[in-house]
């Protein structure tokens, strides 16, 4: 037997015993979204840059990054990192010295993370999705380089969103071949073979690492219908 639950005032909703109810994190989750919205919307052009935090400034994956990220930003992009050490600062890095913008989004963490000092703009999140959404939301292009957990959790709802048509087809390249080369091997190998994905899917991943092979690619991409989203684009965009 279902049993009702107690009368309640707003008041003890927002401040009874057990502090805040889930309802009223729809109120920061809308607050989020309106002020990362209002900053982002004019950064188009961009690329969102992906990889560990625990890359140490002088490894060749951080040097790597900042070419990148300084051949992007010069050709026009704006360059969004997730804020923190390690590969994202190395991609803000590389960007603040160039001419696009660079832009941190930043996630509170209880550990790793903390936002490096090469941010235009600097934007903070306190929920994971909602940073996910602004990853995706502006970017033109992913380039993934060498990560953990994180960065294959990007990487995987990336080409989710492309493969489903929740977001439109944009270039997502993977930097460093030999890292990627065993999770490749597995994708063809087993999820392939498997019938658990197509052939086709395989074609969403570029594997590049030469900075200006990269930036030529993301062009050569959008070479025939240019950044500007569609007017179908952007409704689908509004739906991811």
């Amino acid at each position: 037997m279902i049993k009702k639950l107690p009368k309640t005032n707003d008041s003890e909703l927002f401040n009874g015993a057990g502090g805040e109810t889930e309802s009223w994190h729809a109120f920061e989750i809308m607050a989020e979204f309106v002020s990362a919205t209002e900053k982002l919307k004019e950064i188009t052009p961009a690329v969102s840059i992906f990889g560990s935090a625990r890359t140490k400034q002088g490894h060749p994956y951080y040097q790597l990054t900042q070419e990148i990220a300084r051949a992007l930003s010069d050709a026009g992009f704006s360059v969004i990192s997730g804020g923190g050490p390690g590969i994202m600062e190395a991609a803000n890095k590389g960007a603040f010295a160039g001419v696009g913008p660079s832009v941190g989004l930043n996630i509170e963490l209880p550990f790793e993370q903390h936002g490096n000092g090469f941010q235009d703009i600097d934007i903070k999140f306190k929920y994971f999705f909602m940073r996910k959404v602004m990853f995706v939301k502006y970017a033109g292009a992913y380039v993934v380089m060498p990560g953990g957990f994180g960065t294959l959790d990007e990487l995987m709802e990336a080409i989710t969103l492309v493969q489903t048509g929740k977001s439109r087809k944009i270039p997502i390249i993977l930097v460093c071949k030999d890292f990627w080369a065993g999770l490749l091997d597995w994708l063809k190998n087993t999820l392939v073979h498997e019938g658990m994905a197509s052939a086709q899917d395989m074609e969403l991943i570029q594997l590049i690492d030469d900075p200006k092979e990269i930036v030529e690619a993301i062009f050569k991409h959008y070479e025939l219908t240019g950044f500007e989203l569609t007017p179908a684009e952007r409704k689908m965009q509004l739906y991811l």
